[in-house]
């Protein structure tokens, strides 16, 4: 269910005013006196027409800023109790102005968009004006049918839905779809007594479904809500693992969530980039799907219960990831310091068990050799002082004797 917020850039300016005073609303204003405020404003500034005025389009970009922080009654909260810095915590959506847009960065947007990059779009300021002075053409769209047709971009095409009082207590659903898989629109305008014309109120992007692309806007007597897909993806950019819990975030309460009886206006809105855009659309009352109705009421409000459990529960998981990234930097730590103390015990060891290579060349710092090549016990025993001057003697005796027998026989 699109909102009326929505329906322009939001791109915070560089210097921020207060959103109240840009807009000239006081801080108690209700939701239709900061809605009336914003759509004068809004066509005053629109760059459609002021293309040769930069001042005007700034303007025209802080009047919508403003505008999507009243507008949301989360937002306007967390602004009147923090200011701006509760926003930038949370950060804001962004929007592109097509008409505005040269065909190069069309192109660009373009494909973007084909690759799945959400790209959010705005109205043309003549299709709000248009609607605003009740100059354009309203065709039938009798509850139960369907209409089929094609509308160029940056164009619309206008229905007048008319129910009855038992239609309006049942409650009306409007869907789109596009078998082509356009890029469109689905839009709701009020009656805007001042202007005796037609008022934005809500608005809804068609997103892919299967084989077709498709919106839909649902009056069922009770809070009923959008998804707004982007504010999924904006927190997947900034960071993938803070996209879990910003998931349920981008449920937002629509503004209408009845009808009463008389005639309604809705309007398809071509916003494929270069091309027509291929719809059918048609009302139905839900008489019908009571119990399908009652199966959404009570989905919804489960969705809402848990996103308030995220919220806390995220609170809870930044804490133990902190701790854990904690004892995961001393689990490293620990280790390392661990691995280099067993390395220095491995040298250490090393040096008392690995044997040293033999110093054939001798010297003072060999402790396995003394010069001569042989071990100590070899060398003391070859060189035994007793045992060589007994076998010196023996040797001589006999040397002698043998001598002097010689020399006995020759004399004789």
């Amino acid at each position: 269910m699109g909102l009326g917020s929505k329906m322009e850039g939001t791109s915070a300016p560089a210097n921020r005013r207060d959103p109240y005073e840009v807009l000239s609303v006081s801080r108690d204003s209700t939701d239709q006196e900061i809605k009336s405020a914003y759509r004068k404003l809004a066509l005053k500034y629109h760059p459609d027409k002021n293309a040769s005025n930069p001042e005007a389009s700034e303007l025209f970009k802080e009047v919508a800023y403003s505008y999507s922080i009243l507008a949301d009654p989360e937002k306007r909260r967390q602004y009147d109790s923090a200011g701006f810095e509760a926003l930038d915590a949370e950060g804001m959506d962004m929007e592109i102005d097509l008409s505005n847009l040269g065909t190069v960065n069309t192109m660009f947007a373009a494909l973007f968009s084909k690759l799945g990059v959400p790209i959010k779009t705005t109205i043309s300021a003549n299709v709000l004006e248009e609607a605003m002075s009740g100059t354009v053409t309203v065709r039938p769209l009798p509850i139960g049918t369907s209409v089929s047709g094609k509308v160029e971009k940056q164009c619309a095409h206008f229905f007048g839905v008319t129910i009855n009082e038992q239609q309006a207590e049942a409650g009306i659903v409007v869907r789109v779809t596009s078998t082509a898989q356009s890029k469109f629109k689905l839009l709701y305008f009020e009656q805007d007594e001042t202007a005796g014309g037609y008022g934005l109120a809500l608005q809804e992007d068609s997103e892919k479904t299967g084989k077709v692309t498709s919106a839909g806007m649902y009056f069922l007597h009770f809070q009923v809500y959008r998804m707004d897909s982007t504010v999924n993806a904006l927190a997947m950019a900034k960071d993938p693992e803070a996209a879990f819990f910003k998931r349920l975030e981008g449920l937002q309460p629509c503004e209408v969530s009845e009808l009463k009886a008389g005639t309604h206006i809705f309007a398809v809105y071509g916003d494929n980039f270069f091309k027509t855009a291929t719809y059918t659309i048609e009302a139905v009352c839900v008489k019908t799907y009571e119990e399908t109705t009652e199966k959404l009421k009570d989905i919804e409000a489960q969705i809402l219960r848990k996103r308030n459990e995220l919220r806390q529960f995220e609170t809870e998981y930044r804490k133990a990831l902190a701790r854990f990234q904690e004892v995961t930097n001393r689990y490293s730590q620990e280790k390392q310091s661990v691995d280099e103390m067993l390395k220095q015990r491995d040298n250490i060891h090393s040096s008392f068990s690995v044997t040293r290579p033999v110093n054939n060349g001798g010297g003072a710092g060999s402790g396995l050799s003394n010069g001569s090549g042989r071990f100590p016990g070899e060398d003391s025993k070859a060189e035994s002082p007793g045992e060589d001057d007994g076998k010196d003697k023996s040797a001589k005796k006999k040397w002698f004797n043998l001598n002097l027998k010689g020399s006995d026989k020759k004399l004789g």
